[in-house]
């Protein structure tokens, strides 16, 4: 099976180079860095422990921060090599660790060809794979062997995920059976994973709850505040292509007090112009948050078209709904809003952060809500209701403090298989 894989990938390679060239149109980072993709690197540095850890996007890449930096600390002789796949992972990446200096190395993950990811291993040399949440690549396992033992860690695996990796066969389970280890969120993500084959499961629980809020998010989130002054912040975060639609149609027509402001962020940065322009064509005035300098927010709609701030949004904010869960898209993680101490709306679609989100609606910090007219409404409600909304917030940094510690639980595990 992986052979066929394997063959499909190599006829497919054309198409997949073709496609990036196309994405780069909008984002310039597909069109660069190519050599990596194929495996193709410099002059190796010799000499160095190198601990490899691989973060798809922007919020695996986030995930990683505290497990990185735990990492720094238990091994001072090594480096870390972090691996990408996409140009907003990259530069997540290079803002969050520009702290280590030489001690991180960026790249581009190959492709899941097997002589191109033996060029890689070569090239690095690394003494353990650190795969982040949901990252399974055959040929990649494959390759690592046991001279490179492979941890999948911080996992998560929805009942979707499953029944879609099961489809593979084999494929996937003699890769989930040549894991060293896997570091599950929740004993559901632990049980679907076992039933892959995967031989030694622990569950450590969500690193993403030992993100540590910089100071420099912080004074950007209480700028951006002053910017838009004594209004009410309902903001929308990592929201997906229909959402905003949906959205903003609902905020158009609602009369909420205090002439609050919507705070849209889009998961997605190809997007911004396109979200921009659906606000505008419905008569909703708009600023950009790239575009504003010194200038106050008088608009209904502040477009978050920056990377890298998302806890500034969430610092400046009122309260938070969390994209990705109006629409069947599985919904995006709600813990930075939680770690912020915000009340947090979520929609109905939650399959992919199931387990947490239920704990958030349990323990008081969050709010389900059916569409997006409920959202505005609901919004509208805990404005007016500063009681409701502070007793929210201390339930979100409540639930949020309570589910520190798996980063430091990780590491515990790591230790048995690092070389």
């Amino acid at each position: 099976m992986r052979h066929f894989y394997t063959f499909m990938w190599c006829l497919a390679l054309p198409l997949v180079l073709a496609r990036l060239w196309w994405r780069g149109r909008k984002e310039p980072g597909y069109r660069e860095h190519w050599g990596e993709r194929l495996g193709v690197y410099g002059k190796p540095d010799d000499g160095w422990h190198t601990l490899w850890v691989h973060a798809v996007s922007v919020g695996e890449t986030r995930a990683a921060e505290p497990l990185i930096d735990a990492l720094m600390l238990a091994y001072p002789d090594s480096r870390i090599v972090l691996t990408h796949m996409t140009p907003t992972g990259r530069a997540t990446g290079k803002a969050l660790f520009a702290k280590h200096g030489a001690r991180l190395v960026q790249s581009y993950l190959p492709y899941d060809i097997p002589f191109l990811v033996r060029r890689f291993i070569r090239h690095f040399g690394p003494r353990i794979c650190i795969l982040m949440e949901t990252e399974v690549w055959p040929n990649l396992i494959a390759a690592c062997g046991s001279a490179v033992p492979v941890a999948l860690v911080n996992a998560r695996l929805s009942e979707r995920s499953l029944k879609r990796g099961q489809r593979f066969g084999a494929l996937m389970t003699d890769a989930a059976r040549a894991l060293a280890l896997v570091a599950a969120q929740t004993e559901a993500d632990a049980a679907r994973v076992r039933s892959l084959g995967a031989p030694r499961v622990d569950v450590t629980g969500s690193i993403k709850f030992d993100v540590v809020v910089p100071e420099a998010a912080l004074a950007t989130g209480a700028w951006l505040r002053e910017r838009i002054g004594t209004r009410p912040v309902v903001l929308c975060a990592s929201t997906r292509d229909g959402e905003e639609a949906l959205i903003l149609d609902a905020w158009k027509t609602a009369a909420l007090p205090g002439d609050p402001l919507l705070l849209l962020v889009p998961r997605h940065p190809q997007r911004f112009d396109e979200v921009a322009a659906m606000a505008s064509t419905r008569g909703l005035s708009v600023q950009r948050r790239s575009a504003l300098g010194d200038t106050d927010v008088v608009s209904r709609v502040l477009l978050g078209d920056s990377m890298g701030e998302m806890f500034a949004y969430y610092a400046a904010c009122d309260l938070a709904f969390v994209g990705g869960s109006l629409l069947p898209l599985g919904g995006q993680n709600l813990i930075e809003a939680c770690a912020l101490g915000k009340p947090v709306l979520i929609g109905p679609h939650t399959f992919n952060f199931a387990l947490v989100t239920e704990e958030a609606i349990a323990a008081g910090a969050a709010l389900c809500i059916a569409d997006a007219v409920e959202l505005v409404s609901k919004a509208g409600e805990l404005l007016v209701n500063l009681s409701m909304r502070e007793t929210m917030g201390r339930q979100a940094t409540s639930f949020a403090n309570h589910h520190r510690g798996a980063t430091a639980r990780t590491v515990g595990l790591l230790r048995h298989i690092i070389a």
